[in-house]
């Protein structure tokens, strides 16, 4: 039997007519929410959550290892940062790194207002103002060119070091996605 609807009714799907779910719910093989889902508090892991964090003094770390510290005062729905005050800090380990306790030396480049891009951040916290002051533990402030030196000699030794283990494989005919650039 066919009803005649008009554009102002609403059919009832599963309604008294109808005993069981409507033809709609039968096709798609599965009944309607009787409420909206509710997501657990640990889903909203957004920018809403720097909303904390704004005039607090926080470490961000980038994708490219860059470590940054400074003031947090504006931020987007892109988690894009705008930190006042910001320095860059950079470490250079002077011992073995398979030592429990690393020593080196470290040094801070200070960068003033500083926008960071969102999806360059990898992680980011808030810093203990109490203990802000203290040198890391098992290094010691050094001048920004030397421990910048010492990072890039590092750098470059492991790729000289990582391109020969790379020519190595290719001898046995292991081939990377970017061997073709690093042996040329």
């Amino acid at each position: 039997m066919m009803e005649n609807l008009s554009i102002h009714d609403t059919p009832q799907v599963g309604g008294p007519s109808a005993p069981g779910p409507g033809p709609m719910q039968q096709v798609l093989g599965r009944a309607p929410p009787s409420q909206p889902q509710q997501l657990p508090p640990q889903m909203f892991t957004t920018a809403a959550q720097l909303l904390d964090l704004t005039d607090k003094k926080l470490v961000v770390c980038l994708r490219d290892g860059r470590k940054l510290t400074g003031i947090l005062r504006s931020w987007d729905q892109f988690a894009n940062l705008v930190l006042q005050s910001t320095v860059e800090r950079i470490f250079a380990t002077t011992t073995d790194p398979k030592e429990s306790q690393p020593v080196g030396v470290y040094a801070d480049k200070p960068h003033g207002i500083f926008l960071v891009r969102g999806e360059n951040v990898l992680l980011l916290g808030e810093i203990d103002l109490d203990k802000d002051d203290d040198a890391p533990a098992g290094f010691q402030k050094a001048d920004f060119a030397t421990v910048e030196k010492m990072v890039q000699e590092k750098k470059a030794k492991e790729k000289a070091k990582e391109k020969n283990r790379l020519r190595k494989l290719a001898t046995h005919g292991f081939e990377g996605e970017n061997l073709g650039d690093i042996l040329l």
